[in-house]
């Protein structure tokens, strides 16, 4: 048995933060707004597994109302997630992520992403795809008020 989730996040640039993306730390001289780290690509492929497995949203999950959560690192939300795919029996197909940013390039930093996060799912980096675009300058993402990320993942009954 195979499942399909889809995932789509949105953060907004803050000074005085770092840059969290796909687990690493990206050099910027702003990074994203959020209760937990913000990192808005691992909030993107959380959704996605919640969303194969049929649960609900990371904000129910984990609410940003929730002290607990706050500064959370959100690989720790991602590999408690992951805990519940696996408790149903389910291991990674692939994962395909797109992240959608004016600056900063995201070239230089995506091998790392793809090691981190196939670290995350237990999985191979051939299971991992990140790729990244602006949006020619058009609207939030052009204007660099913020950066987007889109996720679809595959599992698979083991």
């Amino acid at each position: 048995m195979i499942r399909v989730g889809q995932g789509f996040d949105v953060h907004a640039f803050q000074e005085g933060r770092k840059l969290i993306l796909g687990g690493i730390e990206i050099p910027h001289e702003r990074g994203l707004v959020g209760h937990s780290d913000a990192d808005v690509l691992l909030h993107t492929i959380t959704d996605a597994a919640l969303g194969a497995i049929g649960e609900v949203d990371i904000g129910t999950h984990f609410p940003d109302t929730d002290e607990a959560f706050k500064d959370a690192d959100s690989a720790v939300l991602l590999e408690r997630v992951w805990d519940m795919v696996k408790e149903r029996g389910y291991v990674l197909g692939n994962i395909d992520c797109t992240l959608l940013a004016q600056r900063p390039k995201m070239a230089p930093h995506i091998p790392k992403m793809r090691a981190r996060i196939a670290q995350l799912l237990e999985a191979d980096e051939s299971q991992v795809n990140v790729k990244a675009s602006t949006t020619e300058k058009l609207g939030f993402v052009g204007r660099e008020e913020g950066i987007t990320a889109l996720a679809t993942i595959l599992i698979v009954k083991k």
